[in-house]
């Protein structure tokens, strides 16, 4: 905690001259960070007209828009070097696990510590698959959405459903303490989730695609890979023996592997501000989902193949580089809000798109693709701003596997269910206990006013309500139910 400094210091802290006051704090230094709750203790008496709502007697806050440079906890699980381009899990560099092992036996890592031994994992995988398999009311729960309904608004309403299928797993109901204890019960229980979420983010998912297609469910077999199972799944339309493309297979499974994790972004920094309400963590999977849903997020390599078909043929990438610079245009694919270098993954992405295209041909944006990083890897002007390709080109693999557009962000949703989770049973077995995170704001609203009757209110300048009537455009069951008022109905 910060206090006065009355006696010299070690190296090992921050020196703070309040000039408000003339007093001087020391705060402690601690993994090259410094704890916020420090700067409480910096305060000053209100200066004359300066507004209460500052509260300057009762410490400074620090200010950080979008999280830019506050650390909210300490992990072990996901290390990033935006400088130099690196990505470790657990301390094991992404390169080393994309060549040697799998998403499951990732997961494995990301989610324990450390890499399991062939009994530890048998075990793993086995439960991961078991679990696999949802209840026919899961199935009429995502039979029940629209032919036209989102893949990723089908994927996030179904975790949330299983939140309210598996009540033991409710702290509400249960306890709230049942997954923090840390005694073999509450372990064994956490595991079992963990264990339903992955196995079935896979089948959700699958299901979410029939859905679109106007496909049977299939059940999910446990004699296949998790990715060779997800593909069964998604593809199986009868055949006999059928088994998906083994480099395909493989090719996903990298994918997986490369998406597992990736420290604090948005939709992790989600799950953990819901799972510290104590939610039940399908609940805060879903939250995790919902904010992976977002174009600046989940929906990024969505926005590269968007952009890739916009250009057209390579010819045009001149013009389009020079749009982008006018701000006419937005460049996706490359630049991150952590990486100042190339993503260490899109090396990986270009590996396996390699493979990929020995099975289903090259891409037709494939030259365009290539003539864009080429372009733009030249041009001062974006490597002035650090604008390296990422892993949202990894979007041309999906689309030559043949996924649909807006089935990519449940591909990056599925793996990334690993490191949710990881991050959430992280913070249930924290040192402490599990403390709700709550943001401080700064308040610049207006001061203390008096209520105004309405009829005695001056009219002032300030946001309008915009009409928004409802309009019924044909006739429909639906548009007669919500329109009928003691008239006989429309014949159909």
């Amino acid at each position: 905690m910060g206090r006065t400094l009355d006696t010299p210091e070690s190296n090992n802290s921050l020196t703070v001259r309040d000039n408000r006051t003339g007093k001087v704090y020391s705060v402690p230094i601690t993994d090259n960070s410094i704890p916020a709750t420090a700067f409480k203790a910096i305060a000053a008496p209100r200066a004359p007209g300066e507004r209460e709502e500052n509260e300057t007697d009762k410490g400074l806050r620090v200010s950080d828009k979008g999280y830019l440079n506050t650390a909210v906890l300490r992990s072990e699980i996901t290390y990033i070097d935006g400088e130099a381009g690196v990505l470790r899990y657990r301390g094991y560099p992404i390169e080393q696990l994309a060549l040697h092992s799998s998403h499951l036996e990732t997961a494995y890592l990301l989610i324990y510590g450390a890499l399991p031994s062939t009994s530890q994992f048998q075990i793993f995988q086995e439960e991961v698959m078991h679990h696999g398999v949802t209840h026919a009311d899961a199935e009429q729960f995502c039979r029940s959405f629209r032919y036209d309904a989102h893949p990723m608004a089908i994927l996030t309403s179904a975790f949330a459903y299983l939140g309210s299928y598996y009540s033991e797993a409710n702290p509400s109901l249960q306890g709230q303490n049942i997954f923090s204890k840390g005694d073999q019960a509450s372990l064994a229980l956490m595991d079992k989730q963990i264990y339903r979420l992955i196995g079935k983010a896979t089948t959700l998912a699958a299901m979410a695609y029939r859905v679109r297609q106007g496909r049977e469910f299939v059940t999910p077999p446990t004699n296949l890979s998790y990715t060779g199972s997800f593909l069964y799944q998604m593809d199986h339309l009868g055949e006999e023996n059928y088994v998906p493309n083994p480099v395909l297979e493989k090719a996903l499974d990298v994918l997986f592997l490369l998406h597992a994790d990736h420290e604090l972004n948005a939709s992790a920094t989600t799950v953990l501000q819901t799972g510290s309400s104590l939610v039940d963590p399908y609940s805060a999977i879903a939250a995790g989902c919902a904010s992976l849903y977002g174009p600046l997020h989940g929906g990024a390599n969505e926005a590269v193949i968007r952009m890739l078909i916009s250009i057209g043929k390579p010819e045009n990438v001149p013009a389009f580089l020079e749009a982008v610079k006018r701000r006419e245009k937005v460049l996706s694919g490359f630049g991150h809000r952590v990486y100042k270098t190339s993503d260490p993954r899109s090396f990986i992405v270009r590996k396996t798109a390699d493979e990929v295209f020995k099975i289903t041909g090259k891409d037709e944006l494939l030259e365009t693709a290539m003539a864009l990083h080429a372009a733009a890897m030249k041009d001062e002007y974006f490597i002035k701003r650090k604008l390296a390709p990422n892993v949202d080109f990894c979007g041309l693999i999906y689309r030559a596997m043949g996924f649909p557009l807006d089935f990519f962000p449940v591909l990056f949703a599925v793996p990334r269910v690993v490191g949710w989770l990881a991050h959430w049973r992280q913070m249930m077995l924290q040192e402490g206990g599990v403390k709700i995170w709550r943001p401080r704001q700064i308040y610049v609203g207006a001061s203390k006013r008096d209520y105004v009757l309405i009829e005695e209110r001056i009219p002032v300048e300030g946001p309008r309500v915009t009409p928004s009537p409802v309009v019924h455009s044909g006739i429909t069951k639906r548009t007669n139910l919500a329109s009928f008022k003691g008239k006989p109905a429309a014949k159909l």
